[in-house]
């Protein structure tokens, strides 16, 4: 990875240097202290390129189009969350101060900017958490919720509890009326990890335009019941390179416990591989998420080598994608807590931007730009 100074990123971008500040705080510029001088940032180059290319004017209408469903710039209006200066903001509430103290269901009330705050569903006996049951209860669902067109949005709030209830029984089960980190913990039988969860589920709630929510908004666009578009986001989320970078981050402490956190990050690196434990392209200063939930737990010896060991090699902060998968250790969780975790977290989010996206009345379809063999002459008769 190739990192400029910013008298370099300056003269590649032809600007002045409080626009390569702004551009670094919106997350659009990835930046690091310079180790030979900590007072001065260097600025990954790849992104200031971009940048460049983009301000010269040489590309045409349809490549910009294109390049901002991939860390663009954002390609919808939304009033829910937003990432401004390395802040996560919720309705323009700092998450990371709103996970103080609130729960999922205070942050879900507040991203779906209802005054009623959401009761923990209907209790679903003492089964383990399980993600193939939100599946199968989701999809259970398409059969009889009705489309979300034509309807108010008092009434797909009303559905929208009913949608989030359903996954919290399958994610959380456990006794009615319970918050939903106690049920949490307690289906786990790990009560003292309950403070961290409930600071994890908030954190988690909602993180602007991702994959998965985009996902999401894409289906309520055509109309879709709200249990649709959040199976299309809960099925988005078992990416690797989503959701499930949990995995990744595993398979790195378990070579870590073999042969040293610092020989597997280098063995990893040289492979080719990407470290999902590190940096975030919206943080460039390194993921406010992680520090606000590693901030209230001990970190296990191994995952403390590869953050300190990692992050002196890679040059980016441990993500919150690092953060679960620690958290999940320290409290000695089930190996899949961090995607229960994150799933039941971000179907608050789900519904949120399905509603959103509902009430815009907009249809998301954007046009491909083909590059198959050349169609046939078309001859008139």
């Amino acid at each position: 990875m190739s990192w400029l100074t910013a008298e370099e990123a300056l003269q590649a971008l032809k600007t002045k240097p409080q626009t390569l500040y702004a551009n670094v705080s919106r997350g659009r510029i990835r930046a690091k202290p310079d180790p030979a001088d900590p007072r001065r940032s260097l600025y990954q180059a790849a992104d200031v390129q971009r940048l460049a290319e983009r301000h010269a004017g040489r590309r045409k209408a349809e490549t910009v189009a294109a390049e901002t469903i991939r860390w663009g710039d954002p390609v919808l209006t939304s009033a829910i969350s937003t990432i401004i200066g390395g802040r996560l903001f919720y309705r323009g509430r700092d998450a990371a101060t709103f996970a103080e103290a609130a729960t999922l269901e205070q942050t879900a009330a507040l991203l779906w900017n209802s005054a009623e705050t959401l009761s923990s569903g209907t209790g679903a006996g003492h089964a383990s958490p399980s993600l193939q049951a939100a599946f199968l209860a989701l999809a259970g669902r398409l059969t009889s919720d009705l489309p979300s067109l034509g309807r108010s949005q008092a009434a797909l709030r009303r559905e929208a509890h009913g949608v989030l209830s359903t996954v919290a029984d399958a994610l959380a089960p456990g006794l009615a009326g319970e918050l939903l980190h106690l049920r949490l913990a307690a289906s786990w039988q790990r009560p003292d990890a309950a403070d961290c969860l409930r600071r994890a589920l908030v954190l988690l709630a909602d993180h602007e335009l991702n994959a998965s929510t985009f996902a999401a908004r894409v289906t309520a666009s055509a109309g879709a019941a709200l249990s649709a578009s959040v199976l299309s986001g809960l099925a988005t989320l078992t990416g690797p390179l989503h959701g499930a970078a949990w995995q990744g981050i595993d398979a790195l402490i378990e070579a870590a416990s073999g042969f040293g956190a610092e020989q597997a990050i280098r063995r990893t690196l040289a492979q080719g591989n990407h470290l999902s434990a590190f940096g975030h392209p919206l943080y460039p200063e390194g993921d406010v998420r992680a520090l606000a939930l590693l901030s209230h737990f001990p970190l296990p010896p191994q995952f403390a080598d590869v953050r300190e060991i990692g992050e002196e090699i890679v040059g980016d902060k441990v993500n919150v994608d690092f953060a679960l998968a620690a958290m999940a250790a320290a409290f000695d969780l089930p190996r899949e807590a961090p995607i229960i975790v994150f799933s039941l977290a971000r179907s608050a989010g789900w519904l949120a931007h399905a509603m959103e996206q509902i009430e815009s009345g907009q249809l998301i379809r954007p046009r491909a730009r083909y590059a198959g063999p050349a169609p046939e002459a078309v001859t008139g008769r």
